[in-house]
């Protein structure tokens, strides 16, 4: 039995890319079932990022410290520069106008870190996801520091939790996934986990499944009770992942097109659910269903970005096996 499910969450993790990109769709395809698992999100960020702790590579990262001012340059405009930006772009159109569930959305949308399947996508773009990895790794350790200054500024006395209670619940995820993991890496030993990378990858993307099941709560009524409106939702969350992604190439354009584009899509691809997970899976109705229908652009954008990467870094892409 146990050779059993351990070949299954093997041929998952061989076939972990096709799994996430229809992920979303069996969520909105199961409502009942989203709204059943809604309330154990934060058990499924916290078990995604025990995993990914689980599975950092070392040695890669320790490769991009050796020059750390592209990475430290990346991590500041990522953590910083970008929510900043928005806070101005806020203040200067007075979107608070809308109320502080839309800026909840966009403080959501831009101060979380991205996604630590965001190496995963790079690779499986063809490129070199290491700088990505770096990148990721570094915001989520500084997310408690960064996201409540930010949230402060956005939402003022309007932010879910109070400054230190945001810190707090962020340092409380980050620091129990990472001693979990490190219970397991002693537990298991480097040998057995190296052996085991494909059957960690499948139940990675079990869980990416359960999350995404779980955020798709309420989008297919919302599809079915206000089509435009979701639709409308649905591009803007696009559009502002592209803007990001935009940004940043522009910003790095001085550094190699691989490493610009590395760090653009990593900072296009914001784990939103960190960010849900410390307000306690809790969120406004329209803040929800931004962070629902923003899990679209997550999953899609590699895809749909594929032919203008193989043209922007000059390049062939490359048949590569991401760690998803």
């Amino acid at each position: 039995m146990i050779r059993v499910i351990g070949a299954g969450l093997a041929w998952t993790g061989r076939h972990g890319t096709a799994a996430l990109a229809v992920s979303i769709f069996i969520g909105m395809a199961l409502p009942a079932l989203s709204a059943f698992l809604r309330p154990y999100l934060t058990l499924a960020v916290f078990s995604l990022l025990t995993l990914a702790f689980l599975r950092v590579d070392q040695n890669a990262i320790r490769m991009r410290l050796r020059r750390p001012a592209l990475l430290v340059a990346a991590l500041v405009w990522m953590m910083l520069g970008a929510p900043l930006l928005t806070w101005l772009a806020i203040e200067v159109t007075d979107l608070h106008a809308f109320g502080p569930d839309v800026v909840l959305a966009l403080f959501i949308a831009t101060a979380a870190p991205p996604v630590m399947a965001a190496p995963a996508f790079i690779y499986l773009l063809g490129l070199d996801g290491t700088l990505s990895l770096a990148l990721s790794v570094a915001a989520l350790i500084i997310t408690p520091l960064t996201a409540p200054f930010i949230g402060e500024l956005m939402l003022g006395p309007s932010l879910p939790l109070s400054v230190g209670g945001l810190a707090a619940q962020l340092s409380l995820l980050l620091a129990g996934a990472f001693l979990v993991s490190t219970l397991f890496r002693k537990l298991a030993g480097q040998e057995r986990l190296s052996r085991g990378t494909l059957h960690i990858s499948g139940l990675n993307v079990l869980l990416l499944l359960f999350f995404a099941i779980a955020a798709m709560d309420g989008v297919a009524a919302s599809f079915a009770d206000k089509p435009f409106f979701t639709l409308g939702l649905t591009a803007l969350t696009f559009c502002l992942a592209l803007l990001q992604i935009t940004l940043s190439l522009l910003i790095f354009a001085p550094a190699s097109r691989e490493d610009a584009y590395a760090i653009a899509h990593t900072c296009g691809t914001r784990n939103m659910g960190l960010m849900v997970a410390a307000f306690g899976g809790t969120l406004p109705e329209f803040t929800w269903l931004w962070f629902a229908v923003g899990q679209f652009p997550i999953y899609m954008l590699p895809m749909m970005l594929k032919p203008f990467v193989r043209v922007f870094c000059r390049q062939n892409v490359k048949s590569v096996t991401p760690q998803t």
